[in-house]
């Protein structure tokens, strides 16, 4: 009989490598939020898979930030080198022919005494397949990888390969978490995220970054889930756009972040969203953290 093996591992990269949608594809479930927009995860979202001979405690990391300077982008990116002094093993992620500036900065945050795996994901992407292999070993010449997995996250691809490498690294023997937990978020945090996609995925390039969620109530009677939510926007010019011609965007929102919620929460969802302003709440220190960014 195997001995059960447990340990954190983080899931870092630079924005935009296909961090959460890994994470989603190795628990089975919507934990993280997704979007082509870099920064939409904001926050470390930790996701639990539990196998016959293992418990995987995934943390997935806001990407590394290089462009802003505001409060926010440097609380993502304390977030991210806490991360990975925290955890037993990491898996670093880059795009399947790319490998830039911005994949060095986050791969010189490795830390030298935990075993790091380095993962090529969308490789169902890259056009020229012959140009993988030599495009795996360039990039594990710059670092000391304790494995090279290229994977598709997209697609499923190799992921129960990557599981099996980050096994090895795993310290722990018996379980950290009930085997039936998926997360160690509440329902209100994965709340609030749902509906952060759904500004992220139906507003313009510019406006998702200026804005966040606060959820004002959250009430459960049996299986249903009364929630009550604020859409946090930086200035006055920003609430209508979120509302949309005759209230029809903010509606599209609630929709589609309700219908999600009730399916991860396997019950009914009453949803309330409205737009609130607080002027430079992106580079507010005290405000960050009152609206739960560490």
């Amino acid at each position: 009989m195997k001995k059960i093996r447990s340990g954190y591992i983080a899931i870092v990269g630079r924005p935009n490598v296909g961090k959460s949608t890994l994470l989603n594809r190795l628990i089975g479930e919507k934990i993280s939020i997704v979007s082509r927009k870099a920064q939409t995860t904001r926050h470390r979202i930790t996701g639990i898979l539990t196998k016959d001979d293992a418990q995987f405690v995934f943390v997935d990391t806001p990407g590394f930030q290089t462009k802003f300077s505001n409060a926010l982008n440097r609380a993502m990116n304390r977030g991210v080198t806490t991360t990975l002094n925290d955890v037993d093993v990491v898996l670093f992620v880059v795009e399947a022919g790319r490998f830039d500036a911005k994949d060095r900065a986050v791969m010189r945050l490795l830390p030298p005494d935990r075993p790091a795996i380095l993962v090529v994901n969308k490789t169902d992407q890259l056009k020229d397949r012959s140009a993988l292999l030599p495009f795996l070993a360039s990039v594990a010449a710059e670092h000391d990888f304790a494995a090279v997995v290229p994977v598709s996250a997209a697609k499923g691809k190799q992921t129960d390969e990557l599981l099996g490498e980050a096994r090895k690294h795993l310290p722990n023997e018996g379980l950290m978490f009930p085997e039936d937990e998926l997360t160690d978020k509440s329902e209100r945090f994965l709340a609030s995220e749902y509906i952060r996609e759904k500004l992220f995925r139906l507003l313009g390039d510019e406006l998702p970054y200026a804005t966040t969620v606060e959820i004002e109530k959250f009430e459960v009677e049996g299986d249903l889930r009364r929630i009550f939510a604020a859409i946090v926007v930086d200035r006055e010019g920003h609430k209508a756009i979120v509302i949309g011609k005759g209230g029809e965007l903010l509606k599209r929102i609630a929709s589609e972040a309700r219908q999600d919620m009730e399916r991860l929460f396997d019950g009914k969802v009453y949803l309330e969203v409205w737009v609130k302003v607080k002027s430079g709440w992106t580079d507010d220190e005290r405000l960050l953290k009152s609206l739960g960014y560490e």
